[in-house]
């Protein structure tokens, strides 16, 4: 099995957590019907509103890179709502192992 686990870690900046909030949650129902993803979701840091983590996992790396690359909503996103985004904290990609 060729499954695989994403986990990034933005902050939004000062000011902008809520558009940046309202950004982020309308990609996350049409990246959960992207081809070969398995979940997809966002959460809030409880102690710091301006901390947004996504959980993802695909089917195979190949279509989270399709879905980074090609779909119409992150595209949209990145063109759009990456400017409400202070720093990304964490990027990770990852493989079960266990």
């Amino acid at each position: 099995m060729n499954d695989f686990f994403v986990v990034v870690i933005l902050y939004a900046k000062a000011g902008q957590e809520n558009q940046l909030r309202d950004d982020l949650t309308a990609v996350v129902d049409p990246s959960r019907k992207d081809e070969g993803n398995l979940r997809y979701e966002l959460f809030e840091d409880k102690n710091d509103p301006r901390r947004f983590v996504f959980v993802e996992h695909w089917a195979d790396p190949a279509y989270q890179h399709k879905h980074h690359t090609e779909s119409e909503h992150i595209l949209h996103f990145n063109a759009n709502g990456s400017s409400r985004v202070e720093k990304v904290e964490l990027f990770y990609q990852l493989n079960r192992i266990a």
